[in-house]
């Protein structure tokens, strides 16, 4: 490579690193929905429908990002929160937004903060195929209380047996010729898992790192 080639490659960088191999991972965006109830700011959870993926867990809504459908991640949060609350848009004014998460399982989580033009729970027709019911936390008991925090272990396995008894390789090390320590499972790390223990419902896993991200941006 010579200065002239590797002139055009620097010049290609962005200003904002993005996140590398992005598009081998779900990509999804969420809505932190906040109401004004007689002045005092709520976040506003759903109950998911009992019959869908991860069925009556507390989540805020949102969704994947389909390309097809959506200019950006911001257009992602609203489109899902009109779907799945029945608001429209118009109602629901983006305030800004909170780190970007990555989970564990491949997952990457643009969220988002909105204030919903309703005073009220009844203002909204929840879709009953994705949401069992809605409801309000005051953000002021979020700030005066302290999630429990547990623990994940995460395990790389460069090779797992099937139901059948059917070892499938990965990663195949001795063939790379890669040190064999490489072909033992190997628990890297913790991941760390909070949760709201509220007298309505248990709040955890990622709905529960992105209010505690949120309550310590409040201080």
């Amino acid at each position: 490579m010579n200065r002239d080639e590797f002139d055009r490659f620097t010049h290609t960088l962005p200003e904002s690193p993005g996140i590398y191999g992005r598009e081998d991972f779900f990509n999804s965006a969420i809505l932190v929905p906040v109401v004004f109830i007689d002045g005092d700011g709520h976040l506003l959870f759903q109950k998911r429908a009992k019959a869908i993926r991860q069925g009556s867990e507390i989540c805020f809504p949102g969704g994947r990002y389909d390309p097809h459908l959506d200019t950006g991640f911001a257009d992602t949060a609203l489109r899902e929160t009109e779907e799945e609350l029945g608001l429209s848009r118009d109602r629901i004014r983006l305030t800004g937004r909170l780190d970007t998460v990555v989970t564990p399982r491949a997952v990457i989580v643009e969220t988002f903060v909105g204030i919903l033009d309703i005073n009220g729970t009844d203002e909204l027709r929840p879709d009953p195929r994705e949401v069992e019911e809605v409801f309000t936390i005051p953000i002021s008991w979020f700030r005066a209380t302290e999630p429990e925090i547990y623990h994940n272990r995460i395990e790389i396995q460069p090779s797992y047996v099937d139901a059948d008894g059917r070892e499938h390789i990965l990663l195949p090390v001795d063939r790379l010729g890669l040190p064999a320590r490489y072909k033992e499972r190997r628990s890297e790390w913790q991941h760390k898992v909070a949760v709201f223990r509220h007298e309505r419902c248990v709040i955890w896993g990622l709905t529960a790192a992105i209010i505690l991200s949120m309550t310590r941006r409040m201080g």
